[in-house]
């Protein structure tokens, strides 16, 4: 099983873009604009090239050999 870090986000959903920052996973948005170009993020394992992807709580979020899942298990 993969191992993943939970990030909780205040909102329902957040965008790709803006999660591939919270969660560290780039340092930039410029990077993440150039990460999602290069077809090398997944989202719940399928390859996903739009920054303005919306996540919901549960997906999960791969950039090589990290992985970051939105909201967590918390009890929303």
């Amino acid at each position: 099983m993969t191992a993943y870090n939970d990030i909780p986000v205040e909102d329902d959903g957040i965008k790709l873009g803006q999660f591939l920052k919270l969660a560290d996973l780039v340092e930039s948005g410029a990077q993440a604009k150039q990460v999602l170009a290069g077809g090398v993020v997944r989202v719940n394992g399928d390859i996903e090239t739009r920054r303005g992807r919306q996540l919901e709580r549960g997906d999960v979020v791969s950039l090589g050999a990290n992985s970051a899942r939105v909201g967590g298990e918390r009890d929303w």
